[in-house]
């Protein structure tokens, strides 16, 4: 008996021990490389500063214990659109982001942007995912490899075949979030966050995003983003960005996880506690200080109609727009666990990738903040 005690304590203090040092795990890509420079203008390289930047803002990253970078390149080579993918799969990574420069013939263009996947008719977004996608003409055999795609024809980058509403949700959240810290980081105009068929994020099963860190092609913004400065301060943008995802969604996850793994007979007197005690526990102190939970279950270029019909059957749909992104949400309570109750009730919907937004008049905040 005592022996079987000590294998079940081992048992458990393993599986807590798993999830609490589970690392939250970053794929970082820096676009072109090796006979691929991407855009060149006034001397500055696109490759090159892409490159400079991965590395700054992996070695920010590599300080904090519970995260692992994953590069796709780390050095001047070249690597096809498929094998990043490959590389980032394989790594069974939480987030994909991807950094480029923008370029334009008009030289008095400037700012940054931050894409993510999607089905875009805006001809600016697509003339910005036509140039990132001819890199594949340097590819051989590219239109096997990639179904006949052409990297000329607008009509092969709306037709990019995509699973439209998994991860997009997580995906927006950081580009969001880029663009924020770059405003709070640089002084560069924010062109905000978009939508557009990118190869390199195709076949990535993780919420991924492509960066657009300035443009190249303007003189004074191009020596920007060739410089050390320029260089650190949107490293430093970029890692501040993604600690937030991490800390809004990835600790969550962890926290969810022991609680799962508790023995029994401790769930049964948390029970008994929770009866006994007639105080006012977090989730309602949450309700008593404003704060309300919606699910985000899914984000869309289309503006839907918020009935049933649309949603699978959900009702109580509201909808708010992101720069040319729809967001919509199910339900609205100041419960806690009645806002578990939706996220369950979503996901057997089939909105798998469905989450928990907490709002303080009207703000989105950070779960943790919510169940204090």
């Amino acid at each position: 008996m005592r022996k079987s005690l000590v294998l079940l304590f081992l048992c458990l203090f393993s599986i807590l021990f798993q999830a609490q040092t589970k690392k939250f795990k970053v794929v970082l890509d820096a676009g072109h490389g090796g006979k691929d420079y991407g855009a060149t203008y006034h001397g500055n390289i696109e490759k090159k500063i892409s490159l400079n930047i991965v590395l700054k803002v992996g070695e920010i990253l590599a300080k904090e214990s519970n995260i692992e970078v994953v590069y796709t390149r780390k050095t001047d080579v070249f690597i096809e659109l498929n094998e990043r993918a490959n590389i980032a799969n394989r790594s069974k990574g939480h987030l994909f982001v991807s950094m480029h420069c923008n370029a334009n013939d008009n030289q008095e263009a400037s700012g940054n942007e931050t894409y993510v996947m999607g089905v875009t008719r805006n001809a600016a977004n697509l003339e910005v995912a036509k140039k990132e996608n001819a890199v594949v003409t340097l590819e051989s055999d590219y239109k096997i490899k990639y179904d006949g795609f052409d990297p000329k024809s607008p009509e092969s980058v709306m037709g990019i075949s995509i699973m439209q509403e998994e991860n997009i949700q997580q995906s927006i959240d950081i580009a969001g979030k880029v663009q924020q810290a770059f405003t709070k980081f640089t002084t560069s105009k924010n062109r905000g966050v978009k939508q557009a068929g990118f190869l390199v994020l195709r076949k990535i099963i993780m919420p991924r995003v492509l960066i657009e860190m300035g443009f190249v092609s303007n003189k004074p913004e191009g020596a920007f983003l060739n410089s050390e400065d320029g260089q650190n301060k949107l490293a430093e943008a970029i890692s501040k960005a993604i600690f937030g995802y991490r800390d809004d969604f990835f600790k969550i996850e962890t926290a969810t996880l022991v609680k799962k793994d508790e023995p029994k007979k401790n769930m049964v007197k948390k029970e008994e506690t929770k009866k006994a005690d007639t105080k006012p526990n977090s989730e309602n102190k949450a309700a008593l200080e404003g704060v309300v939970f919606k699910i985000q279950i899914s984000a869309s270029a289309k503006n839907l109609e918020t009935l049933p019909k649309n949603f699978k059957g959900l009702s109580t749909i509201s909808v708010e727009k992101e720069n040319t992104i729809y967001k919509y949400f199910y339900g609205n309570t100041s419960s806690y666990t009645k806002a578990k109750q939706l996220l369950e009730e979503a996901k057997e919907k089939g909105y798998t990738s469905s989450f928990i937004v907490p709002l303080r008049n009207g703000k989105k905040i950070k779960l943790s903040e919510a169940i204090k």
